[in-house]
């Protein structure tokens, strides 16, 4: 029972950081050495840069696994933004229209539905609260070969280090290498659409309030910042996405104003545009022996409902809750 085992998590993302940290504060937390790998440099947050466009609509479920891990309060004091309502209607129909969707935190009895935050703050804060642990981080390297040994794996780094672990858990995002190398192969598609993302000023209030109007190319959601914009979220064909990504601040501004039925007035862009194309997949085995896949490396999903990021979060939880009972079952 005092055996050591060895955990490499691939991807320094939110998904990975949090499994890390769940690890880390599980009850079988001294049983366990954890390594994070990344190809990528240490990633860096400063609250004087202007908010990153990689937002995520955290769910009520995911602020009480972030809670867990003790995150919660550094990013609802830093620029995190709640969301208490939320307003669904269809092109045909109008936001307050009878054919609309309310939610209300009221109803339930929440202080918010969730919360609205930057991709890099996220990580930033689960950075800050590995270093309160034993998780070793290593960035700038990635991986170049995977094999079996016993009953896990062993890893090749492009540095010509090697390890090996009695698990590794992909958190490598959707063209994830541990996947790959594991051979585990992925259904998907295309959709016939691109999301173009971008931050903007309205004439009113958001309200604490997301938005999200359907239309025959695709929906439009506006979601709540700290600073008082909203992110703009705008699925549709990916010519259009490609065009306005590339075209004036104020041609932008006019669509969004148009496509957003002029929900909160005028829209003014507030932030470079970029257009991403988009696609669903999902892996046909999210384990083999020695390998679990958790986030994007095992599935991706249409952003519309805002549910990648509270997946991938609920993965981590989930493994971290089959690793805790295994072990402790010897």
């Amino acid at each position: 029972m005092n055996e050591r085992h060895e955990i490499v998590i691939v991807g320094a993302g939110v998904v990975g950081l949090a499994t890390a940290a769940m690890l880390a504060r599980s009850a079988v937390a001294e049983q366990l050495t954890i390594r994070v790998l990344d190809a990528q440099p240490a990633p860096r947050f400063d609250t004087t840069e202007p908010m990153g466009l990689r937002v995520s609509a955290m769910s009520a479920g995911s602020i009480g696994l972030l809670d867990s891990v003790g995150v919660i309060d550094e990013l609802f004091a830093t620029r995190a933004c709640p969301y208490r309502d939320m307003r669904v209607w269809d092109a045909g129909g109008a936001a307050d229209g009878q054919a609309a969707l309310h939610f209300s935190a009221a109803e339930f009895a929440l202080p918010q539905l969730g919360f609205i935050v930057e991709d890099a703050l996220l990580r930033y804060s689960l950075l800050r609260c590995l270093d309160a642990t034993a998780v070793q981080l290593q960035f700038g390297t990635g991986i170049q070969a995977m094999s079996r040994t016993g009953g896990g794996r062993e890893l090749t780094l492009d540095n010509g280090e090697q390890l090996r672990a009695a698990l590794v858990i992909g958190a490598d995002g959707a063209r994830s290498a541990v996947r790959e190398l594991a051979a585990i192969e992925v259904d998907g598609w295309q959709y016939p659409q691109a999301a173009l993302v971008t931050h903007a000023r309205s004439a009113q209030s958001h309200r604490y309030t997301a938005w999200q109007r359907f239309m025959t190319d695709g929906p439009l959601a506006l979601l709540p910042l700290a600073d008082g914009r909203v992110s703009i979220v705008w699925s549709t064909r990916p010519e259009l996405a490609k065009h306005y990504a590339q075209a004036s601040a104020d041609e932008v501004s006019r669509a969004l104003t148009d496509a957003s039925d002029h929900v909160l007035g005028e829209l003014q862009v507030a932030a470079d545009c970029a257009s991403l194309p988009l696609r669903a997949q999902h892996a046909r085995n999210y384990v083999q022996q020695g390998i679990a896949l958790v986030g994007d490396a095992a599935h991706t999903v249409h952003p519309l409902a805002g549910q990648g990021a509270n997946l991938g979060l609920a993965d981590a939880a989930a493994l971290a809750k089959v690793l805790e009972d295994s072990l402790n079952e010897g």
